[in-house]
């Protein structure tokens, strides 16, 4: 299970024409949240979001239900409503799809996750966003015995990032 309350972590990589290049862990509990990439990190224990951008060495701090959070993120919004689900077979792995019901210029057009049958274990999430597709590859996938302790941020790493604490914005 990916979201539960015994948690779960995988490795991905993901390579977009070659314009947009990164890897990186994800953990999840819950609603709890946290993923490190080379320039980009998260921290969200399902009441504040910490928000690292490693190159410019700043921190930005926002309540959890925040859309603001993320901005780039928040452009792919995934709604259940919008789209029309099937699924079929292909040797050892389920092939799960989800198509747009109505098409946008900007937006996911198309996801199709491959998972292993006998496990339901992840291993790659193909993602159709306009007129590119490219495929998230994931590897390491664990379930459970996630502790808590991942999720609360270490602020002592980022000493001298500069901190910008959006909480109280409206």
């Amino acid at each position: 299970m990916v979201y539960g309350p015994q948690g779960s972590t995988l490795h991905y990589s993901v390579n977009i024409i070659g314009i947009y290049k990164t890897e990186g862990t994800i953990y999840y509990k819950g609603k709890k949240f946290q993923y490190q990439e080379e320039r980009y990190s998260s921290w969200q224990d399902g009441t504040n979001a910490f928000m690292v951008d490693g190159k410019k060495k700043t921190v930005n701090i926002y309540n959890f239900n925040d859309e603001k959070k993320d901005t780039y993120l928040s452009k792919f919004k995934f709604d259940p409503k919008d789209y029309i689900f099937s699924y079929s077979k292909e040797g050892n792995y389920y092939l799960l799809n989800a198509k747009v019901r109505n098409s946008k210029f900007f937006g996911i057009k198309e996801l199709t996750a491959k998972v292993y049958q006998a496990n339901l274990y992840p291993v790659s999430l193909s993602i159709k966003l306009g007129f590119i597709k490219t495929t998230v590859k994931i590897t390491n996938f664990r379930s459970g015995n996630i502790l808590d302790s991942q999720f609360i941020f270490p602020k002592n790493k980022f000493e001298n990032y500069s901190f910008t604490d959006h909480r109280n914005e409206k």
